[in-house]
């Protein structure tokens, strides 16, 4: 069998799987390119990888996410600074805008909030 085949048989379980992440709603995007894209475009802008997407909803306007970046590496790890963001996008699934919400020790739990809110 040639390695031509092989690719083509990945190849088409790539479409597919890109067919069933696409929103059934026409050009609008899916949740789950909405969470990659929102993660993309807060790395660009702030040089901070999201480490955990930790809410997700759709809006009127759009999407809204909550994400925890590591803000300042430290040792031990549990001190580093991590930072939580809100990320707003619009219905086409582009950045709106972002804020951070909070500042914590990698190694501190959060008490004094409910929900993860």
């Amino acid at each position: 069998m040639s390695n031509t085949n092989h690719t083509s048989k990945s190849q088409n379980s790539q479409d597919s799987r890109r067919d069933t992440e696409q929103s059934t709603t026409g050009d609008r995007p899916s949740p789950m390119e909405v969470v990659r894209n929102a993660r993309t475009q807060l790395a660009e802008l702030t040089g901070m990888t999201a480490e955990q997407v930790t809410s997700f909803e759709q809006t009127e306007d759009g999407w809204s996410l909550e994400v925890e970046v590591l803000e300042l590496v430290r040792v031990p790890d549990t001190m580093s600074l991590m930072a939580s963001y809100q990320i707003d996008l619009d219905a086409d699934g582009q950045l709106a805008g972002y804020r951070r919400l909070r500042r914590y020790e990698r190694g501190r739990a959060d008490a004094h909030r409910s929900g993860g809110r």
